[in-house]
């Protein structure tokens, strides 16, 4: 089964509380300042007493449920709430030290939310689209869009870009890629599965995502040419991983990596040397690919991965 993106989980549980009738909140981190422990568009739905997704990984959750199940916030139109506005509270709350959230609260009801089911849907089949929310009606509408669209407060209206937030493309379809398939869905990435052997392509159990065969110089040439691509060689096989990353490092993909050890590593970069990249070009290539703790089977060096990106995508 598919490991779903956090987005997704949280309009699952929220459409099936609308299914049977009652009158969920969403709410979502519209603004934040200082050291949040959550981005800009984490959702956390609730229901009573039951809570899916996150807001801080704290009290914040806790806070805001108590105050909606006793009434203290009006709920009969979308609301922007406030938390860490004094020391007092961030101590309170287990915030960061000078964190401050904006969180928008939404009250669903099954006769105006058939959106959420529309989403839903648009996120299983790794569409990107964005929320409209109108702060004053609460209305919500839907948009498809070709990329993700980072959140933003216009006026009264909350945008919200829902859907995979970069794409990802990886050279070889072998059992690495199908785990670190499933690891980069879950984190709202969209990811390509390139391969030139028809056989291991045949043989792909990982998660349902767009298998091309075919030369990955030409796929990447055809596929990924966004700036805010990464494109990872896997196969351990020269002929094809270099062929890839002649390819890759003359694109504006802000993240190349290449699969393979320091010993590998080396004898790539003189290959690379030889064939005319640039000292500058092979100075982004990421190699050995993934944080060095160690990793040895297919999903730790799979989360190795994952990590050195976010890592990276975090520090800007």
């Amino acid at each position: 089964m598919t490991m779903q993106s956090q987005d997704q989980e949280v309009l699952e549980q929220v459409a099936q509380w609308l299914q049977e009738g009652r009158e969920p909140y969403l709410n979502t981190i519209v603004q934040t300042s200082g050291s949040s422990p959550r981005p800009v568009g984490s959702m956390l739905g609730c229901c009573g007493d039951v809570i899916v997704g996150t807001l801080s990984g704290g009290c914040v959750e806790e806070d805001l449920v108590q105050r909606l199940a006793s009434g203290a916030i009006d709920t009969t139109t979308p609301q922007l709430i406030d938390y860490g506005v004094s020391a007092e509270e961030n101590e309170r709350l287990g915030l960061p030290c000078g964190g401050r959230l904006k969180i928008l609260v939404q009250r669903l009801s099954p006769a105006r939310s058939g959106w959420v089911e529309e989403a839903i849907t648009a996120l299983r089949g790794r569409q990107s689209l964005t929320r409209r929310t109108n702060l004053s009606s609460g209305i919500t509408i839907l948009e498809f869009s070709d990329r993700f669209i980072p959140l933003r407060l216009e006026k009264d209206t909350l945008v919200q870009g829902l859907g995979p937030k970069m794409q990802m493309l990886l050279v070889g379809a072998g059992q690495l890629a199908q785990v670190l398939t499933q690891l980069a869905l879950a984190m709202d990435y969209d990811v390509i599965v390139t391969d030139t052997r028809e056989a291991v392509i045949a043989q792909w159990q990982g998660p349902q995502v767009a298998l091309l065969h075919g030369l990955p110089d030409d796929v990447i040439a055809k596929h990924s040419q966004d700036a805010g691509n990464i494109i990872i060689t896997l196969t351990h096989d020269p002929r094809i991983d270099d062929m890839a990353l002649l390819e890759a490092l003359e694109t504006p993909a802000w993240y190349v990596g290449a699969l393979g050890s320091l010993r590998t590593t080396e004898g790539r970069l003189k290959r690379l040397a030889a064939l005319g990249v640039s000292d500058a070009q092979l100075a982004r290539l990421h190699a050995p690919v993934g944080l060095d703790i160690g990793s040895k089977t297919p999903w730790e060096i799979a989360v190795a991965i994952m990590a050195d990106i976010t890592r990276l995508r975090r520090s800007g």
